[in-house]
């Protein structure tokens, strides 16, 4: 069959459907190439996805021969002297498994992923069992760092695969975000990758290996393998996933004073599910699990210190509850020096509670380094900018940084302990709540929070 007649061959409906995959093709070339129009070259491979439903002068679906013939035809008599009904069969399982790594891979870089809440530090705002949808086109999706490798995996796989990574390191791409409608902004929660991921402990991952390195000594932490493991070394796409509010956007100055978040000199305005850690005295009355059950307060977020002294993260409405009960004899925050040694790691006396003033990148930014703000940048050059700073010379900030905290202020690894977090680490926006487990109780004791599904998760 020659050109034309194959052409002419091509049913309507195939040549409706080619034309709306091609068109969706094109426009994702063209969402790709915004702002890098060299990345338009994509657009050659057009003519192959039309081929796909249309022409067919590939022969994508070659195994289709082998199709065993049905009783009706075999009793119209039709005959097929290729078909294997095994080889068939095999082929079109590989065919709808490829079909279906691709489209999640796809999916997965540059629309939606899935993500649960691991950890109490966004309480009471989002929830330990919390499972978030989270928008990649929001903030613009980033093309990977690491293209090679397996959708919905982030850096290991599991144990019972093998373990090992499950991206391949190379090739490496260059930081590229695509066109998205928002940025993120003071208030919203946003999923980012872990800023000191990029070097981690395999047996002891948290803490940090910074943080491990500046208690236990660098040269401890490479030798002592037993206690802690191989070390490795992750691009910025397949570090662990981290969710926080944004407080501090570029060129915002930023100063936490007895718990309280000043931006540029002006008192933020508290969140209903901002919570502290309360050390609380009863005159020798037990606190009942029923009563902490209804006050809110997670089991995990439990501790007893003694019979009658208790310590755990509350609410401002929480702890107004809980002086309402007669056996309560006091309530003192929990002592500033508990929350340990803050960014940047032995170069400051900053406090978990009291902290800065700080001011917070911009791209484009010349700041002058001296000895006072040398140790607060010089993670940002190093680590995420790979170039040379130094003392007294006019630094310039190739990307926009921004300072993430958890509501529970008190039980959060945050940007207090950790720094800035680059532009290029931000993952994408939590849109809702899609399920939410309570881990506490049963299933038909309200182990589903169905109060919570469907509720937005970006702020």
């Amino acid at each position: 069959m020659n050109i034309n007649d194959r052409i002419k061959a091509v049913p309507r409906k195939s040549w409706i459907k080619g034309g709306v995959w091609s068109a969706v093709y094109a426009l994702f070339v063209l969402w790709v190439a915004w702002g890098d129009w060299m990345s338009l070259w994509w657009i050659v491979l057009l003519p192959l996805v039309a081929d796909i439903f249309t022409t067919k002068f590939i022969p994508w679906s070659w195994w289709h021969k082998y199709k065993p013939l049905t009783q009706e035809e075999k009793a119209a008599g039709k005959t097929n002297p290729h078909a294997n009904a095994t080889l068939y069969t095999v082929c079109s399982w590989i065919d709808a498994i490829v079909f279906a790594l691709v489209a999640v891979y796809f999916i997965n870089l540059y629309l939606f992923q899935n993500y649960q809440i691991p950890s109490s530090s966004l309480e009471k705002s989002l929830r330990v069992g919390d499972f978030l949808f989270v928008s990649k086109a929001s903030y613009g999706p980033r093309v990977p760092n690491t293209p090679l490798s397996m959708p919905l995996v982030q850096h290991t796989f599991p144990e019972w695969l093998g373990g090992g990574k499950s991206y391949i390191e190379k090739p490496q791409w260059e930081y590229k975000r695509m066109a998205g409608w928002d940025k993120p902004k003071k208030g919203d929660i946003v999923v980012f990758n872990f800023p000191a991921g990029d070097t981690v402990c395999q047996k002891l991952q948290n803490p940090d290996y910074y943080t491990l390195c500046h208690y236990y000594g660098r040269d401890v932490v490479r030798r002592r393998k037993d206690m802690f493991g191989e070390i490795v070394t992750r691009p910025v796409d397949r570090r662990e996933n981290y969710v926080k509010r944004c407080v501090g956007e570029p060129g915002d100055t930023l100063e936490i004073r007895d718990n309280i978040v000043y931006i540029n000199g002006i008192q933020e305005p508290e969140r209903e599910g901002v919570q502290l850690n309360y050390v609380v005295q009863t005159d020798g009355h037990l606190l009942s699990s029923s009563y902490l059950d209804k006050l809110g307060i997670s089991r995990d977020d439990r501790h007893t210190i003694e019979p009658g002294l208790y310590h755990f993260p509350m609410t401002q409405t929480m702890l107004a509850e809980i002086k309402k009960n007669p056996h309560v004899t006091s309530v003192t925050v929990e002592p500033e020096q508990q929350g340990g040694a803050v960014y940047p790691l032995g170069h400051t006396t900053w406090t978990r509670d009291n902290y800065g003033p700080i001011y917070i990148p911009k791209k484009g930014d010349r700041l002058m380094i001296s000895e006072d703000n040398y140790h607060l940048y010089k993670r940002i050059a190093d680590a995420y900018e790979h170039r040379p700073m130094s003392i007294g010379e006019e630094y310039e900030f190739a990307m926009d940084y921004y300072w993430m905290q958890g509501d529970n202020r008190h039980n959060s690894a945050d940007s207090r302990y950790w720094g800035f977090v680059p532009e290029d680490h931000i993952v994408g926006r939590p849109v809702f709540i899609w399920l939410s487990v309570e881990k506490d109780r049963k299933w038909f004791n309200g182990h589903i929070r169905w109060n919570r599904i469907g509720k937005k998760a970006w702020k």
